[in-house]
């Protein structure tokens, strides 16, 4: 029998995470939850839409289990009090690693952790709690990924590497080896790192510039 599961969130993420638990785990989305305030619709995928003031009531933790899946807004922020406040009211956070990645890492995943497919997670490799996996990356051997962070998709993540609490690294970039990032981190799509980044640092790659040349002048296209 499948484990029952509620959601909190109820927008794109969300979305994505009922797709992945319906079809790909061991649980059965059974609702959604948000706060009050921002309680839109009654019902999200044909499921109830609980305010979570009143889940506990509703879907109680003793039965069920929660899942945050908001995005990385306020560097994770947002994410890392709901998940807080889902642990307060009792809730066991359940995650999703897909069954298309490869781990190899002997199970070092914390809780409310989102994997998606064709990550491949090399072995002694750590993931701490209320990490986002987006699909595509690499996570090098010793690498550490602490807590509420958000890795977007096809990022190169090189062995040992060690990636603070609340940072996003967005997609494409490029970590080299054997270098600390520090919490609350922004590495932009694209860049490239190649030694460690203190705490809150802004590290962004840069944009390919429009050719002076336009399309309909290129000769051999």
């Amino acid at each position: 029998m499948k484990r029952k599961l509620v959601i909190f969130g109820a927008g794109d993420i969300a979305d994505v995470a009922w797709f992945y638990f319906s079809r790909f785990s061991e649980y059965e989305p059974v609702a959604f939850t948000v706060d009050a305030a921002y309680l839109k619709d009654s019902t999200f995928r044909g499921l109830p839409v609980v305010p979570f003031e009143e889940i506990s009531t509703s879907h109680a933790p003793e039965s069920n289990q929660m899942f945050v899946a908001l995005s990385y807004a306020g560097l994770n922020g947002v994410r890392k009090g709901k998940y807080e406040a889902a642990k307060r009211r009792g809730y066991r956070m359940a995650s999703y690693v897909s069954p298309h990645a490869t781990v190899l890492n002997e199970g070092r995943i914390g809780d409310n952790c989102l994997i998606l497919e064709d990550n491949t997670i090399q072995p002694f490799v750590e993931i701490g709690n209320n990490v986002t996996l987006w699909s595509g990356n690499h996570i090098g051997h010793h690498s550490v990924i602490r807590d509420h962070a958000f890795l977007a998709s096809h990022i190169v993540v090189s062995g040992g590497v060690e990636i603070g609490e609340q940072c996003f690294i967005g997609v494409n970039a490029t970590l080299r080896d054997h270098i600390r990032i520090g919490p609350k981190c922004v590495i932009g799509a694209g860049a490239l790192l190649l030694g460690d980044a203190e705490a809150e640092g802004v590290y962004m790659g840069q944009a390919t510039e429009r050719s002076r040349v336009p399309s309909t002048r290129l000769k051999k296209i």
